[in-house]
């Protein structure tokens, strides 16, 4: 919409326009209202609205004073001198004023969710990343040019540079087109972290192929519920697995030695064919962690999973000599982007680690000299309490970054008291496909915060409507791409789910991408996050937020974990109870429990039940699972 356009609304009556530049005032007088509205206003109502500018392809907010709010619905169409205006959704504010977000027709043409024969949208390509590389096919490249003899790539004796890295990915990529691998065929990989599931991620992205990595600590029936929903052509796995799953074709590794056919095809060196990789074409298939029902396969571009390692080069620049440590499971998608391929985008070493007990991690920290690594609040937790585990074992590990769960801010304080380093932490999704949100270096506030959206990114909190709400006002968070700057127009979310048409319109639709998580923008921008829209607990008609009351039992000093979920209640609806894990030696009690709650919170979120227990339900991503826990209130 051009925003120095007149703008009116359609009626029987007389109509007063004037034009107004963007971010000025359009005032009119209107009769009736437009399309199929009944009522009408007064003859002489003055109405101003005031248009925001914003760029082309984002949703306009359109502010507007009574009486004409109380005319419109989602679904009614205005008109401007270029064509109509959508209505898609209005939200009163006190008594004489509220919003209407509408949609103008080159954005009503953009939010249409077009779905291709996989439920994946079609939608016109971004604008273009701002720096190379364009794509993960071309990750190696700029590290071979200018140091090809730095370590890229390492796991235990097997260490590769960025030159060695290449030549194995080229000769990788040769074998699988050799077996017939091409764009769009789906390649499976179930292993632990070793340098073979990198290769093979890398050869993928080259062939144009669509990776599907499998965690291998799923079970069999799960492994092949993933493999039969992608419709996988390979599977790259152990010898083990092979014979558990029975996929054909496969080709396998031994996770000790390295031998299999694998290696083999490596040795074969055939050539890598030339092909020229779509950026935006499905690269890989990230399925979600499955708290409730079966997972869905989250679909990225090589475009989307590049992007946020380019970003990381101006926010969190990389120190001299960094080496970048992953513990956690690369085939995780998310993981795979915040280790190897944030390694390779930044010039740096990529260490890969299959140890997360805490001795282990913190052994193969020190040995390799990792200087940033990526945990979850889990791993955190066990470093922070082993106590063979001491201040100078991590003394070289400058940067840790957590995410993947709420974080307390107490789990923060006691890290930083016994390491003497400021943990980050972060927000992030399966669908996004990655971090989002994110600490500053230089920003020690503990308040419980997930921090500022990262540079490519616009943090959204709306309501049921559609419609933004005010700072400090609890909504949906959404993301969309940056409207200005080098980044602009940049980002796109997941391409959507794969062959669950019906689930991408629900995440995609109004241009957004919808988390079904609640949260709260401060007026300074940052992020915090309540909990999952499915956990929020309706008591009596009033909303308690899990992560509230978890982090209020996680300030008493004998609570080490603690998980807080709705029980089904016939009176209330839904009874606030929680399950907690205790400090090693001790036994919290749950008189005391209820009255350290009754300090910081009011009684209706104070848990009417809780349980002690060794350790909380969890996924594979490590997130708690509260549906796990409901059996045990009702036993």
């Amino acid at each position: 919409m051009a925003f120095n356009e007149r703008i009116w609304i359609a009626s029987p009556g007389p109509t007063s326009t004037t034009s107004a530049a963007a971010g000025g005032n359009v005032t009119f007088f209107v009769g009736a209202v437009v399309d199929g509205v009944a009522s009408s206003l007064p003859q002489a109502a003055a109405t101003t609205i005031k248009l925001n500018a914003i760029a082309v392809k984002r949703r306009s907010r359109v502010f507007i004073l009574n009486p004409l709010l109380g005319f419109v619905s989602p679904g009614d169409v205005l008109h401007a001198t270029h064509g109509p205006v959508i209505i898609t959704g209005t939200r009163p504010r006190g008594k004489s004023n509220g919003v209407i977000s509408a949609i103008v027709p080159d954005e009503q043409r953009f939010h249409e969710t077009t779905l291709d024969t996989r439920g994946l949208q079609v939608r016109p390509d971004p604008a273009s990343l701002p720096e190379g590389p364009h794509t993960v096919a071309e990750i190696l490249v700029d590290g071979v040019h200018r140091h090809p003899d730095r370590e890229a790539l390492v796991h235990g004796t097997d260490r590769m540079t960025y030159r060695e890295l290449d030549e194995r990915v080229t000769s990788a990529a040769g074998g699988l087109a050799e077996l017939g691998i091409g764009p769009g065929d789906r390649v499976a990989a179930s292993l632990p972290n070793r340098t073979t599931l990198i290769e093979a991620f890398l050869a993928t992205q080259r062939l144009g192929a669509i990776w599907v990595g499998i965690n291998a600590d799923l079970t069999t029936p799960e492994a092949r519920w993933m493999l039969d929903d992608a419709d996988a052509s390979l599977l790259l796995t152990t010898p083990d697995r092979t014979r558990e799953i029975g996929n054909d074709p496969t080709l396998t590794v031994d996770p000790e030695t390295g031998d299999g056919s694998w290696a083999e095809l490596v040795a074969a060196d055939h050539p890598q064919p030339t092909i020229e990789v779509d950026p935006h074409a499905p690269a890989a298939i990230a399925y979600t962690s499955g708290t409730t029902g079966r997972p869905k396969g989250a679909v990225h571009s090589q475009h989307n999973i590049i992007w946020s390692g380019i970003s990381s080069r101006t926010s969190y620049p990389a120190i001299p000599g960094e080496r970048h440590g992953t513990a956690l499971s690369c085939t995780i998608l998310n993981l795979l982007l915040l280790g190897p391929v944030w390694s390779f985008v930044r010039g740096t070493t990529a260490v890969l680690i299959d140890r997360t007990d805490p001795v282990g991690l913190t052994s193969a920290i020190r040995a390799e000299g990792v200087s940033r690594i990526t945990l979850v609040p889990t791993l955190v937790h066990d470093l922070v309490e082993h106590p063979e585990v001491r201040r100078e074992d991590l003394a070289g590990l400058t940067r840790i970054v957590i995410g993947a769960a709420h974080t307390p801010p107490e789990l923060r304080q006691r890290w930083y008291e016994k390491f003497g380093s400021w943990p980050l932490v972060g927000y992030g999704l399966t669908e996004a496909p990655s971090g989002m949100v994110r600490d500053r270096a230089d920003d020690r506030g503990n308040d419980g915060a997930a921090g500022y959206a990262l540079d490519p990114v616009e943090v959204v909190v709306v309501d049921a409507a559609g419609i933004e709400v005010p700072y400090g006002e609890v909504g949906e968070v959404c993301f969309r791409a940056r409207s200005e700057g080098r980044w602009a127009g940049v980002w796109t979310p997941m391409l959507g789910y794969w062959n669950q048409p019906e689930a991408t319109s629900e995440a995609l639709r109004g241009g957004l991408l919808h988390t079904g998580d609640l949260g709260l923008l401060h007026a300074d921008g940052r992020l915090l996050v309540r909990g999952r829209r499915s956990q929020l607990i309706l008591r009596g008609g009033a909303n308690v937020y899990p992560a509230e009351v978890e982090r209020v039992l996680l300030m008493h000093p004998e609570v080490a974990e603690a998980a807080v979920v709705g029980l089904p209640d016939e009176r209330l609806g839904e009874r606030v109870v929680a399950a907690v894990v205790p400090m090693v030696g001790c036994s919290p009690d749950p008189a005391g429990l209820s009255a350290h709650c009754a300090v910081d919170l009011a009684r209706y979120k104070v848990p009417d039940r809780f349980l002690v227990v060794d350790e909380l339900p969890r996924n594979a991503m490590g997130k708690v699972v509260p549906r796990d826990l409901l059996p045990r209130f009702t036993d």
